[in-house]
């Protein structure tokens, strides 16, 4: 099993979507026994908060539905962690500090998989869930394709099962 934590800063907007859209992402390809989906936040502010009423919306509008609640990174999690995708360079550093940088070989900024790099736009200052949303999918459906590509020993399990 590959175990994904997705991250943003208050864990109720950009990694809540990530989480439930690469939570679809994998079940529509017969996956989702394969993997361990969650996510958290870099700070303790939203600690206990449901999705972010317009991130829930621009999901439902998808036919992504599904509930969560905000909690904060720690250290632990990110050790255990295959993968931490994070949604921008601040968030990228803030779990780097949080590790004191030793698991730097699994932390990955989300849209660096995809064919044009960025941070994914913060729809919290932005007001844009619409783009948040494009750019979590084209994250998303790029690391996908990394896993396929990189770990196909490992997703077996789906059709054992």
């Amino acid at each position: 099993m590959i175990s994904v934590i997705f991250v943003c800063l208050g864990n109720i907007c950009r990694s809540p979507m990530a989480e439930l859209i690469f939570k679809k992402m994998t079940a529509e390809r017969g996956l989702a026994l394969s993997f361990d989906i969650t996510s958290r936040g870099t700070s303790d502010e939203e600690e206990g908060n449901g999705i972010y009423p317009p991130a829930k919306k621009m999901l439902r509008e998808h036919g992504i539905v599904g509930e969560h609640t905000a909690r904060q990174l720690t250290k632990r999690e990110v050790i255990n962690a295959d993968y931490v995708l994070v949604m921008d360079s601040s968030n990228l550093f803030d779990v780097l500090r949080l590790t004191g940088g030793a698991c730097s070989d699994k932390v990955y900024k989300l849209c660096s998989f995809t064919s044009r790099p960025r941070d994914v736009a913060d729809p919290w200052f932005t007001r844009d869930f619409s783009r948040a949303y494009a750019d979590i999918c084209d994250g998303c459906e790029g690391f996908l394709n990394y896993i396929l590509s990189a770990h196909a020993d490992m997703l077996g399990y789906d059709s054992r099962h």
